[in-house]
């Protein structure tokens, strides 16, 4: 666990899958949480009882587990951070969705809300400047795809981006 957190990967994996089954099924079972990640019970177990112990979650042996407000508030915050750096994978690098989804599941536990935040304005700088947008995303796939990139095809770019500009603006 890295130092100033206060969980591990592993338990905040177990938190998003109980805030997931919890969403598809009022509560999680044990028996549900292994399946839904591929783990063994016995690993489900071990990681209940550490999230008991933290107070994240409510849960008895043989019963159904839910979450503690604050093990609650710590899923979604999980949950936020791994459909934002989805989104931007797909969206903004044209990562495919499976990658993506992979991907954005080992990043979410890295990241910290600052840097989180800052993609979170970036993705919305990406969507609303008008120098930006699909065009921008299309341009960024071509560049990728191109071996020979020319300084002449910026050029372009920034002349088709101007006269976009001026024209959502009104001007001639």
């Amino acid at each position: 666990m890295k130092k100033g957190r206060l969980l591990s990967e592993s338990l905040e994996d177990y938190l998003e899958t109980i805030l997931e089954l919890e969403s598809d099924q009022k509560v999680a079972r044990a028996k549900d949480i292994a399946d839904r990640m591929g783990v063994q019970r016995g690993s489900v177990t071990g990681a209940l009882k550490a999230l008991v112990e933290k107070k994240l979650i409510n849960y008895e042996p043989y019963s159904f587990i839910t979450l503690t407000p604050a093990g609650k508030k710590i899923a979604r915050e999980i949950n936020r951070r791994h459909g934002i750096l989805q989104d931007f994978l797909v969206r903004a690098l044209g990562v495919d969705l499976t990658q993506a989804e992979e991907t954005a599941c080992r990043m979410e536990h890295a990241i910290d809300k600052e840097s989180i935040d800052k993609l979170v304005q970036f993705i919305e700088f990406i969507d609303q400047c008008p120098r930006t947008g699909g065009d921008w995303v299309s341009a960024f796939e071509q560049f990728c795809d191109t071996e020979n990139r020319h300084a002449q095809d910026c050029l372009a770019c920034i002349e088709t981006c101007s006269e976009r500009y001026l024209s959502a603006k009104g001007s001639p």
